[in-house]
């Protein structure tokens, strides 16, 4: 019989734990906002580029779009650490590689979230 508390027992498992529910937040966070983002552009389609520019700057759907940017960009970037963490074996290849997806995850979510926020500010 142990002592420990059920706390206890997963205190060491505190990170993979956060990891598992960011990931699970971010896919259940994607679901409306790509279905609104897919049902926005099938509802503009043929639409110019004056529409769709004066579509972007609709406040709330700047908010979505940057919200929608945040997630997918953090979403893929915690999925490929899971596949680096699972398959890559060389300790210092799966750290590099673990690192450059997360710079280029951020690099990417910046110059998208600066395009959305240059068409919406003007």
């Amino acid at each position: 019989m142990s002592v420990r508390s059920p706390l206890g027992n997963t205190r060491g498992l505190s990170s993979a734990v956060l990891h598992w529910w960011a990931q699970r937040l971010t896919a259940v966070a994607l679901v409306p906002l790509v279905i609104w983002f897919v049902a926005s552009i099938c509802a503009m389609a043929g639409a110019d580029y004056s529409v769709f520019r004066e579509w972007i700057t609709t406040p709330i759907v700047a908010v979505l779009l940057v919200l929608l940017t945040v997630a997918t960009f953090h979403h893929a970037q915690l999925g490929m650490q899971v596949v680096f963490e699972d398959y890559v074996h060389t300790e210092w290849l799966k750290i590099a590689s673990i690192g450059l997806v997360k710079l280029v995850a951020i690099g990417l979510a910046v110059a998208t979230i600066f395009s959305i926020l240059k068409i919406a500010i003007g």
